[in-house]
């Protein structure tokens, strides 16, 4: 089973991002977001239970040193030992509030995340709420497919599974489900190849949206671009306006 929004360690609750030309971002994830006969997005880009999913911010001096990447923040069971596990294999920490108890990092590659530790489950877990308007799925793809589900294996606490039928003919296997200890999948890690060209090596958080085919004419119409359509998953990889990646997948 694939679900990232969900509670406890290697669970996603949310993603955010600093963005210059702040009030043209935001207008263009609004447009590209409520689309359809019944939008799973509000125009303030929570979902329609008012929950906060993703958070587009302004970028002031202070996020200078983020990435200009959607991160997304996976819980994990301590913020200290995973970020010292990340330096160690070849990662680096970018911000740190030990107050708060998060941080943001950055793997081997340059994709970065944040983590926050584990966030209680007040309202219990349905699959009507997480429709509303919430993160569907994360997709990694990256050089080196093994050394990051390892890299994240240690660092989240992540378990790995090869996806079946992805291995090459010396049995290399090209994609990893990685799951929290209940088996349940909150993310991909893909072997980089020719299908994913044009892809960056970041973390692409997959939207949810009412109507693919309208989005996809209101990304171009706001000024960002399809970069490539996957039919067999029934998404599209796309850019926005500021050269940020993320992928919009039928709701």
């Amino acid at each position: 089973m694939q679900r990232s929004f969900r509670h406890g360690v290697g669970g996603v609750l949310s993603a955010d991002i600093a963005v210059p030309d702040h009030e043209r971002e935001l207008k263009f994830y609004s447009a590209i977001l409520t689309t359809g006969d019944v939008p799973l997005w509000r125009e303030d880009l929570t979902n329609n239970n008012g929950t906060p999913v993703i958070g587009l911010g302004v970028r002031t001096p202070e996020y200078d040193t983020l990435p200009l990447q959607w991160m997304p923040h996976f819980q994990v069971a301590d913020v200290a030992a995973s970020a010292a596990a990340a330096i160690d294999m070849g990662g680096k920490e970018i911000m740190r509030d030990d107050q708060s108890q998060w941080a943001v990092l950055a793997d081997q590659v340059g994709a970065a995340f944040g983590i926050i530790p584990v966030v209680p489950d007040e309202a219990g877990s349905t699959g009507q709420r997480e429709r509303l308007g919430c993160i569907s799925w994360l997709s990694l793809t990256v050089p080196d497919a093994s050394a990051s589900k390892d890299f994240y294996r240690q660092v989240v606490g992540w378990n790995t599974k090869p996806t079946p039928g992805t291995a090459d003919s010396e049995g290399r296997f090209a994609s990893f489900e990685m799951q929290r200890d209940d088996g349940i999948a909150s993310a991909e890690i893909c072997q980089q190849r020719s299908e994913h060209d044009g892809i960056p090596p970041v973390w692409l958080i997959h939207l949810p949206v009412d109507d693919l085919v309208e989005s996809l004419q209101r990304v171009s119409e706001g000024g960002g671009e399809v970069i490539k359509e996957f039919s067999d998953s029934n998404s599209a990889v796309v850019r926005d306006p500021v050269g940020v990646h993320l992928a919009l997948q039928a709701g």
